[in-house]
């Protein structure tokens, strides 16, 4: 049998992937099984990623491999779960080389060792029109622990892990808007192409946090999902948003620092964890994300009401639609 082709493809790059994963019946069957260890659940989630839409054409397909797979870590990590394995369906542009395939296939074997995870399934096809990628990802927490986006209670702080923007000043230097220093470029854009899922905070989520979600459509979006989905209001303060020496260094360029802080906390990609915790388990949760290597800062505070306001120097700042849209 030729190993060309679709089948060739799945039996010679994406099977190996699934090697040691015994639910996952070597890519040769149909679909997968799953087990749960006793005392856990499964937490499953699905993103899609769109040639020119979420990454640019001409974008190394081992880099676009790795932040489809991450992407949905991210939101296991926003759930407290461990990664169990994932799945992915690819519609390849009618004009796909090998390379473009085989440098997908490397990067998922990349990942997957770095986070020990395994493919257990997908799809594959062709298409006129864009590369579309498509990863469900699997993971489980102990039952009943599961973060949600509601559990925020009135007098929690919003907490958010390490640096926001720096994806926003990534994709401004993509687009060729902005030309900092080499040192500050090769940051930015490695935060803007492989975003890293916060899998490490999940004992300290579950120990003291009520609430989390992850940035990936803007630090005011996606903080507006926490207060929303609690019935609560949310005060967020601009001043105290966390940055980068980089960001740091680009913010100090502009004119108008209210409107360029705005920008960074409204952009996405940023894949930290926004958390809802109570003032008194702050202080250790903050030291617990340190010992992780993380920072963590407090930029707003919960309250009674529906309210979502953001604030810089005492003053209400207008946000808009505070992050981003497909639609």
């Amino acid at each position: 049998m030729s190993g060309k082709g679709e089948f060739g493809f799945i039996r010679n790059r994406l099977a190996p992937l699934a090697a040691g994963f015994k639910g996952a019946l070597g890519l040769a069957d149909d679909a997968a099984v799953l087990t749960v260890r006793a005392g856990r659940e499964l937490v499953i989630t699905a993103d899609t990623l769109v040639e020119g839409r979420h990454f640019p054409e001409g974008t190394d397909p081992a880099l676009v491999a790795r932040k489809a797979l991450r992407v949905n870590l991210s939101d296991l990590a926003a759930m407290g779960a461990r990664p169990v394995g994932y799945m992915t369906s690819v519609v390849w542009p009618s004009s796909a080389t090998d390379t473009l395939r085989n440098g997908f296939a490397d990067g998922l074997a990349s990942d997957q060792e770095i986070f020990d995870i395994a493919l257990i399934g997908g799809d594959t096809t062709s298409a006129d029109g864009p590369w579309v990628i498509s990863v469900t990802a699997f993971g489980e927490v102990p039952a009943g622990k599961a973060m949600t986006r509601s559990g925020a209670k009135p007098g929690d702080c919003l907490v958010v892990s390490g640096t926001i923007g720096d994806a926003y000043l990534g994709l401004r230097i993509a687009k060729k808007e902005f030309s900092p220093s080499a040192e500050d470029r090769a940051y930015l854009l490695e935060r803007l192409e492989l975003p890293v899922p916060r899998l490490a905070l999940a004992d300290a989520l579950h120990a003291h946090a009520g609430a989390a979600i992850d940035i990936s459509d803007g630090l005011i979006a996606d903080s507006r999902h926490l207060a929303v989905a609690s019935g609560l209001s949310l005060e967020i303060d601009l001043d105290a948003l966390p940055l980068s020496d980089a960001a740091r260094r680009w913010l100090g360029d502009q004119d108008d620092t209210q409107a360029a802080r705005l920008a960074l906390a409204s952009f996405g990609d940023d894949y930290e964890l926004a958390c809802a915790v109570p003032p008194a388990r702050v202080d250790t949760f903050v030291a617990e994300l340190r010992k992780a290597g993380l920072g963590a800062t407090v930029v707003g505070v919960f309250a009674p009401g529906d309210k979502v306001q953001v604030f810089s120097g005492g003053a209400p700042v207008e946000y808009g639609a505070g992050g981003f849209t497909h639609f």
